[in-house]
């Protein structure tokens, strides 16, 4: 299958980061973290969603493990803030250049505080998206940090 590089791909390129892609099918509407997981056959503590919050005009990514749920208390703890909200999914698109289930941590509008759930320093690699929904890019998270600027926090309840 042909593979249409994504802006994402493109600066992990540049980079010379390495990282393998795995395509799936959407096509049944199943794109949440768990079901997609299983579509291109990784364990889900391995798969993680990019999820952005925010304080006001203050913009935070979060990557985690895609079974689990972000805490906001300790969301906010890692980003300084004493609270942060949800971005809501309509303005998504607008802030980050992404829409939901395609949104990866690589290649946003902007470079924004980002933190990666401390789970990903014990694996040889994760999988985050890809920037386009039904595909995601699998590469080292130290790699994924360095691209990213992310620190490693805890970040779920």
């Amino acid at each position: 299958m042909q593979i249409t590089k994504t802006n994402a791909m493109r600066i992990l390129d540049t980079r010379k980061i390495a990282y393998e892609v795995h395509q799936y099918d959407n096509e049944d509407g199943q794109i949440h973290g768990t079901a997609v997981a299983e579509k291109v056959g990784l364990p889900p503590e391995t798969v993680f969603k990019t999820l952005v919050a925010h304080n006001g005009p203050n913009l935070y990514v979060f990557v985690i493990p895609v079974a689990d749920e972000l805490d906001l208390k300790k969301a906010a703890k890692a980003a300084g803030e004493k609270k942060i909200e949800m971005l809501p999914v309509k303005d998504l698109l607008k802030w980050t250049g992404y829409v939901r289930g395609g949104c990866s941590p690589v290649g946003m509008k902007k470079l924004y505080p980002t933190f990666i759930h401390s789970s990903a320093e014990a694996l040889a690699t994760i999988a985050v998206s890809g920037g386009k929904i039904g595909m995601q890019m699998e590469l080292a998270p130290g790699q994924l940090a360095g691209v990213t600027g992310a620190k490693f926090s805890e970040l779920i309840k």
